[in-house]
């Protein structure tokens, strides 16, 4: 009796990708003209604006491998890839974004480490091309210091580009966290992981939508959901700015015995220990009150995302 063919699922989150769509799901249909497993390609809308959804739905009428999973607003990134992978229905999943940065013609790759038997494959970055120095530099900065924090073997200059087996989807599926770092959480998960490399190309059209800004945002929750050590930095610092003030301290004794005039009195010393102080106050309650405010918000418990209307799922 002839087994089925395999699945894979192709997740992609998209924010008005109208332009790109089009060109993505050509791609993907050739590449798969080629493969002996099926596909289907799960689109998960994140609150486009432009004619992106539209599109998606003249398409589906068309290829039932279409789905659509329209959510009710912009939930992130993040989310919107948890979404997608809620609903994978394949044996395995590729997440990649629309932007058409990370080539559909790299997947034969990762189905080829798959088959050999790998339930993790992450695309690494030879290069990055249309980006600038300093994205390059704070990424591969970020990279290698979220490594060194969270303890956990993250590869290096990999981004959401991957394919995950059903087995780690399905462990995925019980993390249910609101600040979610999904390439931190599928290496965290364990299982057999391995990598191949790619060169990734310039965005075919339209602007990123991740914003210096969202950047940030994105690093700073990816460290504090994986590591606990900024608390840590709090001792390190503390210590660090007492010793600056003892220094200081120091300093203002022996001007005080050997240049008196130049020192108003009573004046630099008060000044130095309420700037002190007060700024390591500052910085420990800012710190501790990032790490509280995450637990309200997860013992919320609060539904990850809401979903307006499905297609070509049930």
């Amino acid at each position: 009796m002839n087994e089925r063919p395999k699945l894979i699922s192709i997740i992609v989150p998209f924010l008005n990708e109208e332009q790109n769509l089009p060109v993505l799901y050509n791609r993907i249909h050739t590449v798969f003209q080629d493969q002996p497993e099926d596909m289907e390609l799960v689109l998960v809308d994140d609150g486009s604006t432009d004619g992106s959804v539209r599109w998606v739905e003249d398409i589906a009428r068309k290829d039932p491998r279409i789905k659509l999973i329209e959510l009710s607003r912009d939930f992130g990134h993040q989310i919107a890839i948890t979404a997608g992978m809620d609903h994978a229905r394949g044996d395995a999943a590729i997440i990649m974004d629309a932007d058409l940065q990370d080539p559909p013609e790299v997947i034969p790759e990762l189905l080829a480490k798959w088959r050999e038997g790998y339930e993790v494959v992450y695309a690494v970055r030879h290069s990055r091309a249309g980006e600038s120095w300093a994205k390059k530099w704070t990424a591969a900065l970020f990279y290698r210091v979220f490594r060194k924090m969270a303890q956990i073997d993250v590869p290096v200059d990999a981004g959401d580009f991957r394919l995950v087996d059903q087995c780690v989807i399905m462990g995925l599926r019980n993390v249910r966290e609101l600040h979610r770092f999904v390439r931190g959480l599928t290496c965290w998960a364990g299982f057999k992981q391995t990598a191949i490399y790619y060169e990734r190309a310039a965005r075919l059209s339209g602007k990123t939508k991740y914003s210096p800004w969202a950047l940030i945002r994105l690093a700073w929750d990816a460290l504090t959901s994986f590591s606990g050590a900024p608390l840590r930095w709090i001792t390190g610092g503390g210590m660090f700015v007492s010793l600056l003030g003892a220094l200081f301290t120091i300093h203002i004794v022996w001007t005080r015995l050997t240049n008196p005039e130049s020192l108003v009195p009573g004046w630099t010393m008060l000044v130095a220990l309420i700037l002190i102080i007060g700024g390591i106050q500052l910085f420990c309650m800012g710190l501790m009150g990032q790490y509280i405010s995450r637990v309200f918000e997860e013992s919320k418990k609060r539904p990850l995302y809401f979903v307006r209307r499905k297609i070509g799922l049930d």
